[in-house]
């Protein structure tokens, strides 16, 4: 059976632009990685609990905090090899401070049998939305997109580096 995950967008604007509140995996595996390594903040439900409520849920668990209040805009799901996500976004200001994760346990290294505590999440970050396109996590990028196409907004081509 596939696994289905919910999870909600924090947006604001900003400077004429669009920012998006994402999520940072905790634990050794993520720790150097940055690059399609953030995400919604999210996580895994049961059959039969609405995806909605899972989804606030899991944000509280996963950052310490209620999810802001607002007018929540559906994104849709995203089908990814290992599950199905289904995501919303609110349009609200989030502080990144004090940030307060859950705990879960790990295999260290894994399939070793030797077991260590991680933060789910170990840092939220403020990115304007054509940054955080390559920071997500493969397949959740189009939760961006649909974002942006919900709210009219032109999404630019990230920067390239000048080959001179």
């Amino acid at each position: 059976m596939v696994k289905q995950s919910a999870g909600i967008l924090v947006y604001r604007h900003r400077n004429g632009s669009i920012e998006v509140l994402l999520a940072h995996p905790g634990g050794p595996f993520w720790a150097k990685k940055d690059q399609n390594a953030w995400g919604l903040i999210k996580g895994e439900y049961i059959d039969g609990e609405e995806p909605f409520l899972a989804a606030k849920r899991e944000f509280k668990e996963e950052v310490g905090k209620d999810v802001p209040p607002g007018k929540y805009i559906n994104l849709g799901t995203v089908k990814i090899p290992s599950k199905v996500i289904y995501g919303w976004a609110v349009d609200a200001e989030f502080d990144t401070a004090n940030l307060k994760s859950n705990l879960i346990t790990i295999d260290c290294p894994p399939r070793s049998g030797r077991q260590i505590q991680i933060p789910e999440v170990d840092k939220v970050k403020w990115f304007e939305i054509t940054k955080a396109i390559p920071k997500m996590h493969k397949g959740q990028e189009k939760f961006l997109e649909r974002l942006a196409e919900q709210l009219n907004y032109k999404l630019e081509p990230p920067e390239q580096p000048s080959l001179f």
